[in-house]
């Protein structure tokens, strides 16, 4: 870690200006559009970080307490998944009980319901997500 040295600012001209080509990438080819997305970030990445500074400081300048609000919000939820993956106390009791506890006919109900998608709840949107969706039926 301590060999890690940020990249140089580069100028301006070669970063918006006149130097600076534009063009719409090709939607059909996602590897090269990938491509360029990663090779920008990498030479551009002091850039953008100056770019997201200013425009942060010009945002606490207009709304310094919406700033305020979401820079708390942020680090709310940031401090609450580090002491989640710190203390895992609490998801080992969830996947404990979840693993040993016999499902009955009314939970075998309300997952059918989930399943066909009369009924949404959090924890049907997170598995989801997270690609462990249900099979209607089991």
């Amino acid at each position: 870690m301590a060999d890690v040295q940020p990249p140089p600012l580069r100028s301006l001209d070669d970063f918006l200006l006149s130097s600076a080509r534009f063009a719409l990438p090709d939607v059909r080819d996602l590897d090269r559009w990938n491509n360029r997305i990663i090779n920008n970030l990498l030479y551009y990445q002091s850039n953008y970080l100056l770019s997201a500074l200013c425009f942060l400081l010009m945002v606490g300048y207009c709304e310094p307490f919406q700033l305020f609000v979401g820079a708390t919000v942020v680090t709310l939820l940031f401090l609450g998944f580090v002491w989640a993956a710190e203390n895992q106390a609490p998801i080992r009791l969830v996947l404990i009980h979840a693993s040993v506890r016999l499902r009955s006919l009314k939970n075998k109900l309300e997952n059918r319901l989930e399943s066909i998608g009369l009924k949404r709840t959090p924890m049907g949107l997170l598995l989801e997500a997270l690609g462990q969706e249900q099979e209607a039926g089991s």
